[in-house]
């Protein structure tokens, strides 16, 4: 089983390739809060017990706030993390893929970003790429750069469609605008060979000079390449 990691942004332009099932378990801001002020809601103190170690409580919290009649989509996500990380004693991939459709449903856009590295990672399985550009494309329409990264990568490499580089460049692009520094780096690129876009010195400048504003390494000397090319044909 795979290792859930407490994280959820893709940070350069490598993380586009490959996308790890990385979603915390517990709502940011029971995070923020937990330090300054004692669990208020049961679902902060589900949570509170999670982060002090109490799974047994903590599942327990969250099974119950799932089984009420108007389910929280916060608890059945985080109920669905568990079964995912195997902290229950009969952990149910199954179980954890019925509650995050019922969290999505809810409107929990973090739940559909899970459906899709779920089926992307083949945790019922074998990976589904086609369902996970479904789970992808719902979340990138709703504003998560995260889905929208992921989206253009399939797009940019054929995974669970045909290859399309005339969306792999907009996804890209609502990424970019998001501030995703891979995402700038790649539609700079795309700008650049003219893939998926009119080729466009001058826009791939734009986006280097972005990406290389926000760290990434490799954009400051394709700045300077660009500008050699600029010079030359000025």
């Amino acid at each position: 089983m795979p290792t859930l990691r407490p994280t959820f942004l893709w940070k350069t332009r490598n993380h586009c390739v490959a996308a790890l099932l990385a979603l915390g378990l517990a709502p940011l801001w029971a995070q923020e809060s937990a330090a300054t002020e004692p669990p208020a809601t049961p679902l902060e103190r589900a949570v509170h017990a999670y982060e002090a170690g109490d799974l047994k409580a903590a599942a327990r919290a969250f099974s119950a706030l799932s089984a009420q009649a108007r389910p929280l989509p916060l608890a059945d996500y985080n109920l669905a993390m568990m079964h995912l990380r195997e902290e229950l004693p009969k952990p149910s991939p199954r179980r954890a893929e019925r509650l995050l459709k019922r969290a999505a449903a809810g409107g929990l856009v973090r739940a559909e970003l899970a459906l899709a590295q779920l089926y992307e990672q083949g945790l019922l399985g074998k990976p589904n790429l086609a369902q996970a550009l479904t789970w992808n494309l719902r979340a990138a329409e709703r504003g998560s750069s995260e889905a929208q990264v992921a989206l253009a990568t399939a797009y940019y490499l054929g995974r669970g469609t045909p290859p399309n580089p005339e969306q792999a460049a907009h996804w890209f692009r609502e990424a970019a605008k998001s501030g995703d520094v891979g995402a700038q780096y790649l539609l700079a690129s795309m700008y650049e060979t003219g893939l998926g876009v009119p080729a466009d010195l001058r826009l791939a400048r734009y986006w280097y000079d972005i990406a290389a504003r926000n760290g990434d390494e490799g954009a400051p000397y394709k700045l300077k390449a660009i500008d050699e090319q600029l010079g030359r044909g000025e």
